[in-house]
């Protein structure tokens, strides 16, 4: 499954802001300083930015030595939650809703064979990542996490 580039920038933006927290950094950051530091338009990120802050991830200042900074925690911020302030929900799969996305000898709607496969895979996606708080990218304690205890690697 593909995140779309908004999604995955706004996450980049955020961790960002979480990294600088981290470091004991406090205060906030400028938008230019962000674009800079990730390789992110700045037209694209005040987008990003409306959308985050709509959403209370994020506060702002204007004004010299104005900016932006988390709005609570890294801890308390989950990736899934800064995914759904800057886009609309995605589907894997054509199908909407119970009425399938394919018609049936009758005519009638019925669901594609492989409905459940994409709509199951979805929602592991979702779990994972709100699983996942922002500090922990920042931080970088995700690698392993999507490993399954006793899955060998090849067999």
């Amino acid at each position: 499954m593909q995140l779309s580039s908004r999604a995955r920038y706004a996450v980049m933006a955020m961790v960002e802001l979480a990294g600088r927290e981290a470091a004991g950094r406090s205060g906030s950051v400028s938008l230019a300083q962000i674009a800079a530091s990730q390789q992110l338009s700045l037209d694209y990120l005040e987008q990003l930015f409306a959308a985050l802050r709509r959403a209370g991830l994020v506060r702002s200042a204007r004004g010299p030595g104005g900016g932006y900074w988390l709005s609570r925690p890294a801890r308390e911020v989950t990736v899934t939650a800064i995914i759904d302030a800057v886009e609309k929900p995605r589907r894997a799969t054509r199908c909407t809703g119970d009425a399938g996305c394919m018609r049936g000898a009758d005519g009638r709607q019925v669901r594609c064979r492989t409905h459940d496969l994409w709509a199951e895979l979805g929602l592991q996606v979702r779990l994972f990542l709100s699983g996942v708080s922002l500090a922990d990218v920042a931080e970088g304690r995700v690698a392993g996490r999507a490993a399954l205890p006793g899955l060998v690697e090849g067999a």
